[in-house]
């Protein structure tokens, strides 16, 4: 286990990163606020994000939250009503403040992100999952976009959940900001796996472990792909052609060799 260079540039106070066998394990590490992302966590999010996606020993990004309390509650209200009451700074509408938005980075990532969700996820947390590829949860986490509830908007989750979930459903939990089960988000396809607390970590491990092991470039292109035709007609979808080219690949050349030899191929990531 090394920790990546990363982790000098976020701090290891209030958030961890750790890459080990080709997987970078990034932990929002707040247990007493409930992982909630203060202004400092969202920037060092977003540091961490830029430099682990241009880390050639990086293949998986995997995003949690410290303790059993929560995965993520969202914004620091905390912090969010300090700096209204002191210095009469409010949250900036979206897309307008100088730094880049975190949940678009995330989004943006061209390595597949997993997030494992050892709690509840809420506001600005639940659109921090919705942000990654993949989501194993245990089985006591929920998620909510209580921003209604709140006087607060969820402009990446308004855009997300109307994708991923048939539209009254979606359109109900930005309304009424109420709660939506492990098990309900299982079976509406938000969640990949649900499983008891106790197998979350492992769980989670053998899912990454299964995507390491596959062909790099081939998995960031699925990504790519997915990602920038998700709203393009099928025709215009397939003349993308988007990076990175596979077919042209030194894993590719491996890949086929290693079939026909009968052993684990040993991608290069070229």
């Amino acid at each position: 286990m090394s920790t990546s260079p990363a982790t000098a540039a976020t701090g290891a106070d209030e958030l961890t990163v750790v890459v080990r066998d080709r997987v970078a394990y990034v932990t929002i590490d707040r247990p007493a606020r409930r992982n909630a992302l203060s202004i400092d966590v969202n920037r060092r999010l977003v540091e961490t994000f830029v430099a682990l996606d241009e880390d050639d020993d990086v293949w998986a990004i995997v995003l949690s939250g410290a303790g059993d309390r929560a995965f993520c509650s969202g914004a620091d209200l905390q912090e969010m009503e300090e700096n209204q009451r002191l210095h009469g700074v409010g949250p900036r509408r979206p897309m307008r403040s100088p730094r880049r938005d975190v949940h678009e980075v995330v989004f943006e990532t061209t390595k597949p992100t997993i997030a494992v969700m050892n709690g509840p996820a809420l506001g600005a947390g639940f659109e921090l999952a919705l942000a990654c590829d993949l989501r194993v949860a245990a089985e006591h986490a929920w998620v909510s976009l209580p921003e209604a509830k709140r006087g607060l908007g969820s402009n990446f989750g308004s855009v997300m959940l109307t994708r991923l979930l048939p539209r009254a459903l979606a359109l109900e939990l930005l309304y009424l900001g109420e709660p939506l089960s492990a098990q309900d988000a299982l079976r509406w396809g938000l969640f990949n796996r649900v499983v008891p607390a106790e197998d979350l970590e492992a769980t989670a491990e053998e899912l990454v472990r299964a995507l390491v092991a596959n062909a790099p470039l081939s998995v960031r292109r699925f990504k790519n792909v997915a990602t920038k035709a998700w709203s393009l007609p099928v025709a215009a979808a397939l003349r993308l052609d988007l990076g990175p080219d596979t077919y042209g690949s030194e894993d590719r050349v491996e890949g086929v060799a290693a079939f026909n030899e009968g052993r684990a191929p040993r991608w290069a990531a070229r």
